[in-house]
């Protein structure tokens, strides 16, 4: 009886004590700190959107729940109306897009399709001058000098449309088209990922929209893109009002210094001595030589239905006709194998980038208030990349360029390595 006396206090004693441990090992567990749950943000901007976001996501029954930044919900830049418009707009720059990419697709053929047609047209002609000439008289010379004369004038109505709206262009505008929109979905896709939008960002995706189309528009009557200017312009495909820059979270400022101001003025000084002008320069020599040959095709081919028709009276109807052939022939082959109007394009296009990076350097140095600016270091990799150099080498340009002014010396390299 003692003995059981003895081992009941005993494993009483034991329970006690290993209930203490079991306390004391509670009350020694420190306090779990909140922990900022990383949801991913699309996950967040459905659950808004749903309007099933709550400010706290429980894990588990009974555990620690996870909160998520209150000012992050409840901030106004990051309404649901916002997202909604913004994603509206990603769905329209996409259509555009695929639209655009379609079209060029479309007018590239029609290029590969009528400089087929049309020299095989002329060659043919040109062969029934010839046979037309060392032929007889009678009807089988008639009917050779006619229907030679059917084709060279037929030639010469298809030419001179192919010409006026020169489809190799055309197909290059569509091209570009598409990458600007591509490229403006992926700006749209950024803003939504990264930031907070807010009604600055719907306008400015929207008035970046209406310019592309004002710009590249799809339709050939009426507002198709003059092919043959009096003057060549740089292509400008985006709104006049682009000042919006998103208000950077930085103090002070914004990590721009006067070194950095100093180096992205010397940037768009070089890019305005070497890189524009010379695109312009280009630009002007490509459209000059287009004309040439858009109004030499024609003309030729009506030389030479002129002289067919003449076939059989004297030996030079033949020669100028079965000549005359053969240029035009040779002229449309340069013009639109040659795709010389797509060169037209790619030098509008590639001046208007030029002007495009001038634009936002000079907008970010006028602007006073450094908040209101992009962060400097940002703009100085982005402004970099988009010349394709690093940022030691366009560090190094910009102090070529200033050695250069000061000594009177021009400086021998462009600024952009990528054209």
């Amino acid at each position: 009886m003692a003995s059981l006396q003895t081992s009941g206090l005993l494993f009483s004693s034991s329970s006690s004590t290993s209930s203490s441990k079991r306390i004391n090992a509670a009350i020694s567990v420190p306090k779990l700190p909140k922990i900022r749950f990383p949801l991913p943000r699309n996950s967040i901007k459905e659950m808004i959107l749903r309007g099933s976001f709550s400010n706290t996501v429980p894990l588990e029954k009974n555990a620690a729940t996870t909160t998520i930044d209150e000012p992050f919900i409840n901030s106004p830049a990051a309404s649901a109306k916002e997202i909604s418009q913004l994603y509206a707009i990603l769905e329209t720059v996409a259509d555009r897009a695929e639209m655009h990419k379609n079209v060029g697709e479309q007018r590239d053929n029609w290029n590969e399709l009528l400089l087929n047609s049309i020299n095989m047209i002329t060659l043919t002609a040109t062969t029934m001058a010839g046979v037309a000439a060392t032929g007889g008289a009678g009807a089988p010379l008639l009917a050779l000098r006619l229907s030679s004369t059917l084709l060279f004038t037929a030639a010469t109505g298809m030419l001179y449309i192919m010409n006026k709206i020169q489809p190799s262009q055309l197909a290059e505008e569509q091209r570009n088209a598409t990458k600007l929109f591509r490229q403006l979905q992926s700006q749209i896709q950024t803003t939504l990922a990264l930031y907070d939008p807010a009604e600055l960002d719907v306008k400015d995706a929207m008035d970046n929209v209406l310019a592309l189309d004002k710009a590249y528009p799809l339709p050939l009557l009426g507002k198709m893109i003059e092919k043959f200017p009096a003057k060549f312009e740089p292509a400008v495909w985006w709104p006049k009002s682009h000042d919006f820059q998103r208000k950077s979270k930085r103090p002070g400022k914004n990590e721009w210094s006067e070194e950095l101001e100093a180096e992205m003025r010397e940037v768009i000084e070089v890019i305005k001595g070497k890189d524009t002008e010379d695109y312009m320069r280009l630009g002007n020599l490509a459209l000059k030589i287009n004309k040439i040959l858009a109004i030499s095709g024609p003309l030729l081919t009506g030389i030479a239905a002129a002289g067919s028709a003449f076939v059989g009276n004297g030996s030079w109807a033949a020669i100028v006709a079965v000549a005359a052939g053969a240029l035009a022939t040779t002229v449309n082959t340069f013009e639109h194998a040659g795709q010389v109007g797509m060169v037209v394009e790619m030098y509008r296009n590639c001046a208007g980038f030029f002007s495009l990076m001038e634009e936002s350097i000079e907008s970010s140095l006028e602007e006073t208030d450094f908040d209101r600016r992009e962060d400097g270091q940002m703009f100085e990799m982005k402004m970099a990349l988009q010349l394709g150099r690093s940022l030691s080498e366009l560090r190094e340009l910009a102090q070529n360029s200033s050695s250069s002014r000061i000594y009177g010396i021009e400086v021998d390299e462009f600024a952009s390595k990528l054209f």
